[in-house]
């Protein structure tokens, strides 16, 4: 098998895409795979260089490993739950590379608790983070796109948005994780009515469960899901597909990752 590489002609050759929540894990690997395509990648989240967070991971690693195999990325530190640093971050994108072609909404804090020891500040930061800031994000790369009459946006939802079934067996907290993600889905769809005429697809990809460094500080994976890890390329790969999704054929959908592959027929790529 020949080592993945970088395409500088590929299918997104020319296109600016910026990836939130890009310093580890989903967002680090949908980078990549978007990088390998020949796109101009601006990556965003709050952790810039080592020492920022508990966490493994950063913007200076991601842009490291693209430009490392021949792509183009740049980052910019940003605290999403601002609508101030929101702006700065797409006013500095377009200066970066130009308008934004591809927007890949995947930044999110997370509480697992709950709901009756659920404080209104953290309720209020984890709808700000993972509900308004894609809602935001989307308004200030929209006018652009609509002017140029094209344009992707792919939100990373996740299982939790479906409804639990009875038999009920209690739970680890997730239900306001679950109306984020619940919320941000029907964004979605609403999004895509409104702007498939202009050229615009807005899709939903959910991954598996995926061993990143925020799923194992909420320990998601135990003897009991293990056998349900996912590769990340799952996921990267499907955001890809859908970031070059034609609008007429392709929109509000939500997907997850490997049915969707499995639906096109589409093995995973391997990453850089």
């Amino acid at each position: 098998m020949s080592l993945p590489v970088i395409n500088p002609n590929g299918t997104l050759k020319g296109k600016v895409a910026l990836v939130t929540g890009a310093s580890r894990g989903i967002g680090e690997a949908i980078a990549a795979r978007l990088a390998m395509e020949g796109a101009m990648v601006v990556v965003s989240a709050r952790t810039a260089a080592e020492g920022e967070s508990r966490l493994p991971g950063t913007l200076a690693h991601t842009v490291e490993r693209i430009k490392a195999a021949g792509g183009h990325a740049t980052l910019i530190k940003a605290d999403l739950a601002q609508a101030s640093e929101r702006e700065r971050l797409v006013e500095e994108a377009v200066d970066a590379y130009g308008p934004i072609d591809i927007l890949i909404n995947n930044a999110a804090i997370t509480f697992f608790m709950p709901v009756i020891e659920f404080t209104e500040k953290r309720f209020k930061l984890m709808m700000e983070v993972q509900v308004y800031a894609p809602f935001h994000l989307a308004q200030l790369v929209l006018p652009s796109m609509i002017a140029r009459k094209s344009g992707s946006i792919v939100n990373i939802s996740s299982p939790a948005g479906l409804h639990p079934k009875p038999p009920y067996r209690g739970g680890r907290g997730g239900t306001v994780y679950g109306l984020c993600k619940a919320a941000l889905e029907r964004f979605t769809t609403g999004l895509a009515s409104e702007v498939q005429a202009d050229g615009i697809a807005v899709n939903v990809v959910s991954p598996g469960l995926v061993d990143t460094p925020g799923v194992a500080v909420h320990g998601l994976i135990n003897e009991q899901t293990k056998d349900r890890v996912q590769p990340i390329e799952y996921i990267a790969e499907a955001v890809y597909q859908l970031a070059k999704a034609d609008p007429q054929t392709m929109t509000g959908r939500i997907d997850y990752a490997e049915p969707l592959l499995a639906e096109l027929s589409i093995a995973p790529t391997p990453l850089i």
